[in-house]
């Protein structure tokens, strides 16, 4: 079996879980369908599998929320697919899944515009709960990897365009690099969740960024705020 869609449930987080080992689509299928408010809408053993899914969905008018995407496969692999995934679909979100820490995967899967990044040995209710961060439009790094990736970023210090950022974005910046969803922004900054959006959508073409993830690092990395995400 190579790609499936499986019928959608109401108000659930779908998802399309990526991955070309059978074994463990199959677990996550099981798992994260078990779960009450997350529904599995698809399989793929590939990324061009993936791509052509998703192609058939939105025709179908029923696209995921989250993709689950391993990076290591052949011959597109998760890095690639997720950066067409993201160019296609910028509504979808994806929480990359692998079994290598490395510092220059996790750069490129964050390049690509992955929401999250978790181990293949991670628990479960980690990858359950990097889902419902993801579709929250909330950071979901691995501990390790967080600390990792802090400490990269802090060393790579460019120059500040700070200066196209209007003072109300660079508020919005920083509570997006808290973790704070458009929600929870907009209930602080007094302001509509529609328009915390917006503000969003511009702080990501302004620093030519493609997720919120890549923009709550990039906050950090320039002295923005002082956070070291613990598993978020």
């Amino acid at each position: 079996m190579r790609a499936e869609v499986e019928p959608t449930r109401d108000e659930s987080i779908g998802v399309l879980i990526v991955d070309d080992h059978d074994v463990v689509r199959r677990g996550l299928l099981a798992f994260l369908d078990s779960e009450a408010d997350i529904q599995v809408l698809g399989q793929a053993a590939g990324g061009a599998e993936a791509l052509e899914l998703l192609a058939s969905m939105d025709a179908e008018g029923h696209l995921p929320e989250v993709v689950v995407m391993d990076l290591q496969m052949a011959p597109i692999d998760g890095i690639e697919s997720t950066r067409q995934i993201r160019a296609l679909y910028n509504d979808i979100e994806v929480v990359a899944l692998t079994s290598f820490a490395e510092e220059e995967r996790v750069h490129a899967a964050l390049e690509a515009g992955a929401s999250g990044y978790l181990l293949k040995d991670s628990d479960a209710d980690d990858v359950a709960a990097a889902v419902r961060a993801a579709h929250r439009g909330e950071l979901k790094l691995e501990p390790v990897i967080a600390r990792r990736l802090m400490a990269s970023l802090r060393e790579e210090r460019a120059l500040d365009p700070r200066a196209e950022l209007t003072s109300r974005e660079l508020e919005v910046l920083r509570l997006v690099a808290t973790g704070k969803p458009n929600k929870q922004i907009a209930a602080e900054l007094s302001i509509s969740e529609r328009t915390a959006r917006t503000h969003v959508s511009g702080i990501l073409r302004k620093l030519h960024l493609s997720s919120r993830t890549q923009a709550a690092l990039w906050a950090v990395r320039e002295g923005l705020v002082d956070v070291e995400p613990e598993g978020h």
